[in-house]
């Protein structure tokens, strides 16, 4: 900024050291920034923004109602990463000395929904994210989990992701209908365009991605852990995870 100043004839000349003292005093941090999304069109975000927010907040009724809600996305591309050498632990004043090599053992994609009433977080990886594994996780994980819960209609929060594939869901959709005869039935529920952060399940993908320590070594290519969270992905296709890890 002094060099900006400096380079303006018709500005006075200001030191770096009187710049940084204005900026302390008006607690200005220019180098600190938050990033915000802009609504294009706010009439047509609202269509599909507010029944989902207002399925959020009676969420834990619906759910006494015989209705599951439920949000549905993946994280993708989870690596396992083996440091060449082990970490040397911290002491006295010093601390923790990371190799800066690493081995890549192992790439995986997750499958997850989050149950919007209790938190309840299920999930499945996957060595590729097409819409054929995503239907799997579907029949393998979300639906015997609603009939366990024996409840009558199961509402799939979604954003527009490729891998959802709404032409492809559709019919999908049609075959469970038959398939389980009026027993369970399956709506699905589009976020605005752009607004995958109203989707609870990609708040708890991002939170295990800020909590993994980064220094957890992961030395068999078979294992990928998220440290304390508990969350434990086995890197072997179709391995599903159980984890109570949201709390309202």
């Amino acid at each position: 900024m002094a060099r900006h100043v400096a380079a303006s004839p018709q500005l006075p000349t200001v030191s770096a050291s009187t710049i940084g003292r204005w900026l302390k005093s008006e607690r200005i941090r220019p180098w600190r920034y938050h990033t915000w999304q802009h609504i294009q069109n706010p009439e047509t975000f609202l269509q599909r923004a507010r029944p989902v927010l207002q399925w959020y907040e009676r969420a834990r009724r619906l759910l006494q109602e015989g209705i599951w809600l439920v949000c549905v996305d993946e994280k993708t591309s989870i690596q396992a990463r083996e440091a060449e050498q082990a970490p040397r632990p911290a002491n006295a004043g010093h601390v923790m000395d990371l190799s800066p090599r690493y081995h890549r053992r192992g790439m995986r994609h997750l499958l997850a929904g989050l149950s919007v009433a209790d938190g309840y977080v299920s999930g499945q990886c996957s060595t590729r994210k097409r819409f054929v594994d995503f239907r799997a996780f579907l029949e393998q994980v979300i639906l015997p989990e609603a009939q366990r819960r024996n409840v009558q209609r199961v509402i799939l929060i979604m954003d527009n992701g490729p891998t959802h594939a709404p032409k492809q869901l559709a019919q999908w959709l049609e075959e469970q209908a038959s398939a389980l005869d009026g027993q369970l039935s399956i709506q699905v529920a589009w976020l605005p365009v752009n607004a995958s952060w109203l989707d609870q399940i990609e708040m708890w993908c991002a939170h295990v991605a800020t909590q993994t320590p980064a220094t957890q070594p992961f030395s068999e290519y078979q294992r990928l852990g998220a440290g304390h969270l508990g969350f434990h992905c086995l890197l072997q296709p179709g391995c599903q995870i159980h984890q109570m890890v949201l709390h309202r």
